[in-house]
């Protein structure tokens, strides 16, 4: 059974978990989302099996998920399935997807899951240790063993209901979505930037551009922190909450730079 995977990711953690559920699959395709943000019209894959794995932000969709889900119709597929990939809590993202897809295709997916992978927004929560990380790492793998072989079997679970996610998206996610493409504003970047134009490549919507030798952000942000996370001096920061100066960095180390690149449809 031929499937498509469509994915979008910061740090990491969602194409990782996208490779690895492609690589036990067989016969699969992974597409990034980001490649598809300035296509017009609706996409319908040619495939039996659909699957979406993507990060949560503030307890929902990134923006350019939620758009993407809008257009896609997975109406003739025969099986279809959702990961989202988490920090904390969000498990009311599934129910969002749920609810574009179904006003999109008339259907909902037939599986969703969540997996818990190492947090990657320090202004939040500090990051983890390395050791830390490494665990939850493991257990992340042993979620995705799991959901692998429900895929395969072709189950139908549908995702579970938190009340505290819930909470958390109505609380959160309405000023973030309406505010997400100008949340750059609240990065900067200090005098230990080597213009070495990282943040440039890593950017899965092309918002960042090198001007004077420095990153100059273009207000179409996803607020993936990519650019925040991959900056080899640390460079970068973000300026809300509780800021990211000495809260460590993360990445999921089996992701490479040129992972991030390819995103937005361009070769290494």
């Amino acid at each position: 059974m031929k499937t498509i995977i469509y994915y979008f990711t910061g740090t990491g953690n969602s194409l990782a978990a996208a490779k690895k559920v492609a690589a036990i699959l067989g016969d699969c395709e992974l597409l990034p989302i980001a490649s598809l943000k300035n296509t017009n019209g609706e996409i319908v894959p040619q495939a039996e099996r659909v699957g979406i794995v993507c990060p949560v932000y503030d307890a929902g969709l990134p923006r350019i998920v939620a758009e993407f889900a809008g257009r896609l119709d997975i109406s003739h597929a025969r099986y279809s399935f959702a990961i989202v990939t988490l920090g904390g809590t969000g498990v009311s993202a599934l129910h969002q997807l749920n609810g574009i897809l179904s006003r999109k295709s008339g259907r909902r997916l037939d599986s969703a899951f969540a997996v818990k992978m190492p947090g990657n927004f320090p202004p939040f929560k500090k990051i983890d240790s390395q050791e830390n990380r490494k665990g939850v790492l493991k257990s992340a793998d042993r979620r995705l063993a799991e959901i692998l072989g429900i895929i395969d079997k072709g189950t139908t679970i549908s995702p579970r209901f938190s009340p505290l996610s819930s909470l958390v998206k109505f609380l959160t996610y309405g000023r973030f979505i309406k505010n997400v493409n100008g949340a750059d504003k609240d990065f900067s970047v200090s005098d230990t930037c080597t213009s070495c134009g990282i943040c440039v490549k890593v950017c899965p919507v092309g918002n960042i551009t090198l001007e004077h030798d420095r990153p100059s952000w273009q207000h179409h942000c996803e607020l993936c922190c990519a650019c925040l996370n991959f900056c080899p001096s640390e460079a970068i920061q973000l300026a809300v909450l509780l800021g990211s100066e000495g809260r460590g960095r993360y990445r999921h180390p089996g992701v490479r730079i040129e992972d991030l690149k390819a995103q937005r449809g361009e070769k290494s």
